[in-house]
């Protein structure tokens, strides 16, 4: 009788510690498909030629663009070699790779909070930098002697010419410009024209009045906040898979059943 007790207990632990690699795998899987979408982030900033943040990150000393996408990137692909130790781990009961998949977590964890408090703490410092470096793209626009700009000049001219607005904050802004050859050329964009040049003589009253900064504004926001929720999510979804490795490590050690240890 006792050893049918002792059996039944060991039967109900097995079937928590079933359930419990249920969840793992699920969880797990989730903090796989983060982890791709910060890989895959990376690489967007990295390789795209048409994203307005690379573009304007994209020249001079700054180098901004290729630290964060280096970190995401870095972050993203030890995050996608972690959840196929975790699978492993957590299918075969590989004692040894749970460990090493839980110190993982652990510093994938610490390091995710690092930078989810850099991200809050830099935001405001980023944005005043694009800010400035719009201003900057807007006084350097149809310089002759500035060919290797023209990618940033001819995204500014899509935003403009698309959301039927110009300049950073309204069309005066383009005064500041002094590679117009008189006073009343403004970049084509800023009008309805479809002139494949960058400036256009045409009156002030015929151009789009409203400035791009909100616009500009929305797609950093936007962007910033994809960034934090994916981290966020992260944050989570760790919480649940240490918490239930623990829960495994406990079930598995009162069972006594490590069959691949």
């Amino acid at each position: 009788q006792l050893s049918l007790k002792t059996e039944n207990r060991r039967m109900k632990r097995r079937h928590k510690i079933l359930k419990e690699k249920y969840y793992l795998n699920v969880f797990n899987g989730i903090f796989l498909a983060l982890g791709l979408m910060l890989l895959t982030f990376g690489l967007w900033l990295l390789s795209d030629r048409n994203n307005l943040f690379s573009v304007l990150f994209s020249s001079g000393e700054n180098q901004l663009v290729t630290y964060i996408s280096c970190t995401l990137f870095g972050i993203g692909s030890v995050i996608i070699f972690t959840s196929a130790m975790g699978i492993l781990g957590i299918v075969k009961e590989i004692k040894c790779l749970l460990v090493t998949y839980m110190s993982f977590q652990i510093l994938v964890f610490v390091t995710q909070l690092a930078i989810l408090m850099l991200i809050l703490m830099k935001k405001e410092e980023v944005h005043n930098q694009w800010n400035n470096r719009i201003d900057e793209v807007i006084s350097e626009y149809g310089n002759e002697s500035l060919t290797e700009q023209e990618p940033v000049w001819n995204i500014l001219n899509t935003v403009q010419h698309n959301m039927e607005c110009c300049g950073r904050y309204n069309v005066t802004q383009w005064e500041g410009n002094k590679n117009t050859e008189n006073s009343s050329q403004i970049p084509c964009s800023c009008t309805k024209s479809s002139l494949k040049k960058w400036f256009c003589d045409v009156p002030r009253n015929s151009t789009y009045s409203m400035g791009c900064e909100e616009y500009l504004n929305k797609w950093f926001e936007n962007n910033v906040l994809i960034l934090t929720a994916i981290t966020i999510s992260l944050l989570i979804t760790q919480i649940f898979l240490i918490t239930l490795i623990g829960q495994l490590f406990r079930n598995t050690e009162k069972n006594n059943v490590w069959p691949n240890e």
